[in-house]
C-alpha cells in the first residue's frame, strides 16, 4: 500500500506526549530526572537477534558506499585533537553569546525580567549561568551519544541486511569515540557533569524499548542524530574556543554518516510498509520531536539554582538566540522527514499531511525543502578533508 492511502484517525497530542497542548510549561517540568545519583540505568529490550545467511556484500549499494567511507574516515579521540590547549571557559560562553545575540555587550538580556527571582541578576550572574548552561549542553551530547551507541549496537542485531550490520558495526565505534570526547571535554576543560535530561531519557527508553528494527533507526538515525548534527554544526559556528571547535568538526563528520544511513536505510524500507504502520512512525517522530524540544529548557540547571521555573519559561522563550538554536536544531530532521515521505503521508491530494501540520505548530517547517542528509554526508567529511589537505 501506497503510504499517501492513510485512511486511520491519528492519536490526539494527550495520547501520544501525555498533555493536549505542546507548550504547557507545568506539564514539561513535571517531567523530571529522580535518580541522578545512580550510575546504572537498565532499560528492557524486547527485540530479536537476526541472524543472515546472505553475506553479499554491495547488494544495496548506497549502505555500501556509506560503509566504506566510514572505513576511510576513522579517527583517534586520543591523538587527533589538540588536547593540550587550555580553555578558558568565561570567553567560550561570552563569545557564544555574543554570537547567539548580535550587538550583546554583556551577558545580560535583553528583556525584563524584573518580576521575577532573576531581577538583581548582573553581568557576573548571568555569565555564571551560561557557564552551567554549557556545561549542560554538552552533558546532554554526552548521554544521547551513549544513547546512539546502545541503538546502533541495537541496530547490528536486528536488522536483516547484510550491508546495514557491516555499516552499523562502523558507527558503534563512532558513537563509543563520541561518548570519548565529550566525557574528556567536560572532565578536563569544563566544571563538570549533569544527569541525563528527563525528557532525553524518556526518548532513549522509548527507542531501545520497541521491538522493531526500523523504529531504531527512525528514533536515533533521523530523530535524535539528526537534532545533533544540527546543534553540533550551531555550536561549531558559534564557538570561538579551538579545540572544541575542531571537536565538534570531526564529530559532525561521523554524526553525516550516521543520519545519512538511516535516511538511505528507511527510505527502502517505507515503501514497503502499510498505512496504519505509517501513522505509527509519523506520530513516533513528532512524539520524539516534542521530548527532544523539551530538554531544550535545561530544567536542571534552574533546579541546581533553586529557582523555579515555571515563571521563567514566558521570558525565557523570548531569548532570540534561544528562538534561532531551537528552530535550528530542526533543520536536519524536517527535510530528512520529507525525504522519508513522512511529511504528507496520508493526506488528500491538495490537502495538508499530519507530521506537517506538526511542524507548523512548531514552526520548523521552513526547513523542508533543505538538503536532505542522504544528499550530503560527503560534503560533510572533514576527516577526509584534513588529511587530502595534509598530503
Amino acid at each position: 500500500m501506497a503510504i499517501t492511502d492513510i485512511t486511520p484517525k491519528m492519536r490526539s497530542n494527550e495520547e501520544i506526549i501525555g498533555r493536549v497542548d505542546v507548550d504547557d510549561p507545568d506539564a514539561i517540568l513535571s517531567v523530571t530526572t529522580l535518580d541522578e545519583n545512580d550510575v546504572i540505568h537498565t532499560v528492557e529490550d524486547a527485540a530479536d537477534a537476526i541472524f543472515t545467511w546472505g553475506y553479499d556484500k554491495g547488494e544495496r549499494a548506497k549502505l555500501d558506499k556509506l560503509y566504506e567511507k566510514a572505513k576511510t574516515s576513522q579517527w583517534n579521540a586520543t591523538t587527533d585533537l589538540p588536547w593540550e590547549l587550555d580553555v578558558d571557559v568565561e570567553k567560550l560562553v561570552r563569545d557564544q553569546n555574543a554570537a547567539m545575540n548580535p550587538g550583546a555587550t554583556d551577558m545580560v538580556p535583553p528583556f525584563d525580567v524584573s518580576d521575577t527571582a532573576l531581577a538583581s541578576w548582573g553581568d557576573k550572574e548571568y555569565l555564571e549561568l551560561g557557564i552551567e548552561m554549557q556545561n549542560h549542553l554538552l552533558s546532554q551530547f554526552m548521554h544521547g551519544e551513549q544513547g546512539a551507541l546502545l541503538c546502533t549496537a541495537k541496530i547490528v542485531e536486528t536488522v536483516p541486511w547484510i550491508d546495514a550490520k557491516y555499516y552499523a558495526a562502523t558507527q558503534v565505534v563512532d558513537e563509543a569515540r563520541h561518548v570519548e570526547v565529550f566525557a574528556r571535554y567536560l572532565d578536563e576543560k569544563l566544571t563538570g557533569h549533569y544527569p541525563i535530561n528527563a525528557h532525553l531519557r524518556m526518548l532513549l527508553d522509548d527507542i531501545i524499548n520497541d521491538s522493531r528494527w526500523d523504529m531504531t533507526y527512525l528514533g536515533m538515525q533521523i530523530m535524535v542524530e539528526g537534532l545533533a548534527l544540527a546543534a553540533f554544526g550551531m555550536l561549531h559556528q558559534t564557538t570561538s574556543e579551538p579545540l572544541l571547535k575542531q571537536l565538534l568538526r570531526y564529530v559532525m563528520s561521523d554524526e553525516a554518516r550516521h543520519v545519512a544511513f538511516g535516511v538511505l536505510s528507511l527510505e527502502e524500507y517505507y515503501g514497503e510498509l502499510g498505512a496504519a504502520e505509517i501513522r505509527e512512525r509519523q506520530e513516533f517522530a513528532f512524539e520524539a520531536a516534542v521530548r527532544m524540544r523539551d530538554r531544550f529548557l535545561q530544567q536542571e540547571v534552574w533546579q541546581r539554582y533553586d529557582i523555579e521555573v515555571a515563571p521563567l519559561i514566558p521570558i525565557i522563550r523570548q531569548d532570540p538566540g534561544r528562538i534561532l538554536f531551537q528552530q535550528l536544531l530542526f533543520s536536519k530532521i524536517v527535510p530528512n522527514c520529507k525525504k522519508l515521505g513522512l511529511l504528507d503521508a496520508g493526506a488528500a491530494e491538495g490537502e495538508k499531511g499530519w507530521l506537517r501540520e506538526r511542524f507548523e505548530e512548531m514552526d520548523v517547517i521552513q526547513f523542508e525543502d533543505l538538503a536532505d542528509t542522504g544528499d550530503e554526508y560527503e560534503e560533510l567529511d572533514a576527516v577526509a578533508a584534513d588529511r587530502a589537505a595534509a598530503n
